[in-house]
């Protein structure tokens, strides 16, 4: 159960997280800090802002990252109030990237890429895609990363007409940075033999360590094809429904929209930030009198740029030399 929910992944950054911070963590306890952490980790917001090493380390946190992303950033793919199939908003790979960023600064531009690969097939990788086309690849992509290195390789072998039961499994590390290079699917009428591909997918998650998608909806996915191309392939992981459910990172197409408990925090958010706002003119002079004045847009801050405070500390040493000296 330990190896399987990747425990000791999670006590080595947790203790790893201690001894870096423990002056601030030695003033609320180590048994509060070890509660918040792994209640983090339940929730999946432990994942924010980490580096790619650890976002990518286990399934958990795939998963996590990407209901973050989704949740973060799904009014990318609204116009307006209401959901719309044909008013949304279109990206770039290089813009999705900027927000894969904000989450995680070190995320590699490479999977991006191959996302958007999966989206755009041989058009320029500078096209627009909207948010949930990229969203669905950029899932398969990047939760199933070492099954696709290997899936990529077993292509290519069987386009070589090669026996493809040797492939090698990439390493936690060799499928992330490593350069894949497109298997060749200029013309759409080639590819594979479809039922020749699904025996040595199948024999591929047999063997395989990684996360795979179940070969069961694998097999049905490739059931209605003679012939099937690399990227077609991809396409068909992304866009099938009970892959991504199995999955369970992401809601279905049609309620990608919908988040309820995030509206419900955000509608809070805004009736807070309404009853601070500056009540209108139809208040009586009596409960105005009562209000603090707000006659100046400038707040007295601590935080002034250092030249600013230099300043400030100079003209009060002045200040009390003249103030000794009249007291003199």
């Amino acid at each position: 159960f330990a190896a399987q929910r990747h425990v000791l992944t999670y006590m080595e950054d947790a203790v790893s997280q201690l001894l870096e911070n423990r002056e601030d963590i030695s003033q609320y306890g180590i048994a509060r800090f070890f509660t918040e952490y792994f209640n983090s980790v339940r929730q999946g917001t432990h994942i924010l802002f980490r580096e790619f090493s650890f976002v990518q380390a286990t399934p958990h946190n795939r998963a996590s990252f990407l209901r973050t992303f989704w949740r973060c950033f799904r009014t990318v793919g609204k116009n307006g109030g209401k959901y719309s199939s044909i008013l949304c908003y279109l990206l770039t790979a290089q813009e999705y990237h900027c927000l894969l960023q904000l989450l995680c600064p070190d995320f590699p531009m490479e999977l991006t890429q191959k996302a958007a690969r999966i989206v755009l097939m041989d058009d320029a990788m500078d096209c627009l895609m909207s948010f949930s086309d990229f969203l669905f690849a950029f899932q398969i992509q990047f939760y199933y990363s070492e099954f696709l290195e290997s899936v990529a390789a077993i292509y290519q072998d069987l386009l070589a007409g090669k026996n493809p039961n040797t492939v090698i499994v990439p390493t936690s590390s060799s499928g992330q940075h490593r350069q894949r290079q497109p298997p060749n699917d200029c013309n759409p009428l080639e590819g594979v033999e479809a039922s020749l591909f699904y025996q040595c997918l199948e024999s591929l998650c047999d063997r395989s360590k990684y996360s795979c998608p179940p070969s069961a909806l694998v097999k049905e996915m490739l059931s209605g094809a003679q012939r099937m191309t690399f990227y077609g392939f991809l396409m068909a992981l992304a866009k099938d429904q009970g892959i991504n459910r199995a999955l369970g990172a992401l809601p279905d197409k049609g309620d990608l929209f919908l988040d309820p408990a995030m509206d419900q925090e955000l509608e809070k958010l805004v009736a807070q930030v309404s009853g601070l706002s500056v009540s209108g003119p139809a208040s009586s002079s009596a409960d105005t009198a009562n209000m603090p004045v707000r006659n100046s847009p400038r707040i007295n801050s601590p935080w002034k740029p250092l030249h600013h405070r230099r300043k400030m500390d100079a003209e009060s040493e002045g200040s009390n030399e003249e103030t000794d000296s009249s007291e003199n």
